[in-house]
């Protein structure tokens, strides 16, 4: 074996926020704080070097020019998709348009700060 992705880091104006936003929407929890503001969300029982990578928002005042050249994609694990995205939508993601033509089976969303992400049709067993 390689390598295997333990935890990603955004940055964020309102880590506090970020860390609400994508707990409700991956079922993580806190995992800790640092000096510096970041703040570490992971799977609950298990958290960094478990199965599923981390998620780290750490402050940032630094304006962003244009979109992340990376996204996160997730998937539903416990109801359809369309169930799925009412819950986000209500947790406060925000639909997305980047030239999808209608016919994609995903959704692109942005969360409260504007990351995009999207949410995939095939649903998946939680771990």
């Amino acid at each position: 074996m390689a390598c295997r992705i333990s935890e990603l880091v955004l940055d964020a104006a309102d880590p506090e926020r970020l860390a609400v936003f994508w707990s409700e929407v991956l079922g993580y929890v806190e995992l800790g704080r640092e000096d510096d503001g970041s703040i570490e969300i992971g799977p609950p029982g298990t958290g960094f070097g478990g199965p599923q990578p981390t998620l780290v928002l750490s402050p940032s005042s630094a304006p962003r020019a244009g979109k992340l050249p990376l996204h996160i994609d997730v998937s539903a694990t416990d109801r359809d998709q369309h169930a799925e995205l009412e819950r986000l939508l209500a947790l406060g993601a925000k639909p997305a348009d980047v030239g999808q033509t209608g016919a994609e089976s995903w959704h692109v969303l942005t969360d409260p700060e504007g990351n995009e992400f999207c949410l995939l049709h095939a649903r998946i067993q939680p771990l």
